[in-house]
């Protein structure tokens, strides 16, 4: 056995392969956003859906990282109604053949 330590990419879905790592990883940020509002306010899972507009269900698959089913657009929607303000920015030409896009918290 091999003690050998890798670095990350700081994506772990590209890291194990993921066809669409750059979806899953900005949807994990996005529900992680959501679920540290949620956290904050002390809302019931029941509580918190009526007022995403959501079935129960749906968002604790999402809670619980299982967010292939929600759309980015529907993630931006939840955290608004969570009465958070969103920002999107376009930043200058990247000089890496693909921009990136982040996610900043400011929970």
């Amino acid at each position: 056995m091999t003690d050998e330590i890798t670095a990350g990419s700081g994506n772990i879905y590209a890291d194990l392969g993921f066809e669409n790592a750059d979806e899953m990883f900005l949807k994990a940020q996005l529900a992680a956003s959501i679920k540290g509002i949620l956290d904050g306010k002390g809302l019931t899972q029941v509580k918190a859906a009526e007022m995403l507009g959501l079935p129960q269900p749906k968002l604790s698959r999402l809670l619980n990282g299982h967010f292939d089913n929600i759309s980015e657009a529907k993630m931006l929607d939840c955290i608004a109604r969570l009465g958070r303000d969103i920002h999107i920015t376009i930043g200058p030409e990247s000089s890496m053949p693909c921009g990136r896009i982040e996610v900043l918290h400011a929970i």
